[in-house]
């Protein structure tokens, strides 16, 4: 998301609850601490937004908007990063490239040898190890597709989360929504609902979905039948990326609390690390139980480990 829009809807939604946290737990000592993470920093980022872990060739995937969140200008581009922070490739699929569309790239999602890209009203999708873009899904209707996940087969979910331009900021269009597409192009709507709160980061289980949103600040479950309901309200809000750990824990971001929290079994919050500026949507890389955290403002990632 841009940052243009998100901080100002950041101040917008900043209130006073703050939930108390289990603070005997590992996850939350690693909150008091800077010293574990990995920084990478000054390397080209411009507006990073998703990172996604590639495990054919053990390497982070990062979009970057390069501009303004909603303009269709082209720029836009994924870099190709080592596990060591080091740079593989800056500009791996380049937006001012020759058979690449790429103009505000935001989340990312792999499902087998694809790589899927919201971006704006699009979602694109890239041949993999090549990067070769088979085509791009314009989804009607829509206005800012942001966080996307893999489904079961060869589909993802994505989040319109209802932004569009406005005088000298952005404005809410009422498209929050959530879509299903497939690698062939289809695409369904799943559910839309302009109360939806601006969805943002989602992941899926089966048929379930769970999401973030990023004005309203609320996780909430969608099961099968479109019904939505609701679970313990995060301690702050202008939540963006989302991870389900193998326990069933679930991790989210938060702009407002500059932190990650973390949703225990017994449904209390506790923080994994804070003093993060404006965490955006989030990676996991199991093979080193690392967490992958792009920093929208500062044009930097953080990678945490559990």
């Amino acid at each position: 998301m841009n940052l243009k829009s998100k901080g100002i809807i950041c101040g917008a939604i900043l209130f006073a609850l703050f939930y108390a946290a289990n603070s005997s737990t590992a996850a939350s000592k690693k909150a008091n601490t800077t010293a574990d993470r990995i920084v990478v920093a000054n390397v080209g980022f411009k507006t990073p937004e998703s990172i996604e872990y590639y495990p054919a060739e053990d390497v982070y995937l990062v979009s970057n908007i390069n501009g303004d969140a909603l303009t269709a200008d082209g720029n836009g581009f994924i870099s190709k990063i080592k596990p060591d922070g080091s740079v593989v490739e800056l500009k791996w699929l380049n937006g001012k490239k020759q058979n690449v569309l790429l103009n505000a790239p935001k989340g990312l999602a792999i499902q087998g040898n694809i790589l899927y890209v919201a971006d704006i009203d699009q979602v694109h999708i890239f041949e993999l190890p090549s990067g070769k873009q088979r085509k791009s899904v314009t989804i009607k209707n829509s206005t800012f597709l942001n966080g996307i996940t893999p489904g079961i087969g060869d589909v993802v979910y994505v989040t319109d989360s209802g932004l569009k331009a406005g005088n000298n900021a952005y404005a809410y269009s009422g498209t929050d929504a959530i879509y299903k597409v497939s690698a062939n192009g289809k695409y369904k709507l799943i559910v839309k609902d302009k109360n939806m709160g601006h969805p943002n980061g989602i992941i899926a289980d089966g048929k379930e979905l769970t999401v973030v949103t990023f004005v309203s600040g609320e996780l909430f479950r969608i099961d099968a039948q479109g019904k939505r309901h609701g679970l313990p309200k995060p301690p702050k809000g202008g939540l963006d990326g989302l991870l389900k750990l193998d326990d069933s824990r679930l991790i989210m971001s938060s702009w407002a609390g500059s932190a990650l929290y973390v949703l225990n079994k017994d449904n209390t919050y506790s923080i994994l690390a804070d003093s993060l500026d404006a965490p955006a949507d989030l990676g996991f890389d199991p093979k080193r139980q690392r967490i992958l955290i792009p920093l929208f403002k500062k044009n930097q990632l953080i990678f945490l480990p559990l």
